[in-house]
């Protein structure tokens, strides 16, 4: 059986789990407080550009937001540019590896 995906409850997980009140997404997002409600509920659609906010508020990809997290991701923001590089240069190895 496949699973309904709702995206008001995955924004409602995502905002809890970030011990976050609507108000004080809604004041990051510089949005009221019931634009987060209609997020939540269905009932507002949020545009591409809050989506973005969202997912890097969240700290999430657009692709879970989005229901579609059957997809590997990897999160590099934390990391300095010389660790990012070096994380990209060992996936870069292994991708050629396996191609022999």
């Amino acid at each position: 059986m496949a699973m309904v995906y709702d995206f008001g409850l995955r924004l409602k997980s995502l905002r809890e789990k970030r011990n976050l009140s609507q108000s004080d997404v809604a004041a990051r997002l510089e949005v009221t407080r019931s634009t987060i409600s209609g997020y939540e509920c269905n009932t507002i659609t949020p545009s591409v550009e809050q989506l973005v906010k969202l997912a890097l508020l969240y700290n999430t990809s657009l692709d879970y937001m989005m229901g579609l997290e059957n997809r590997y991701h990897l999160y590099l923001d934390d990391l300095s540019e010389s660790q990012q590089q070096a994380i990209l240069d060992i996936v870069e190895r292994i991708k050629l590896e396996f191609q022999k």
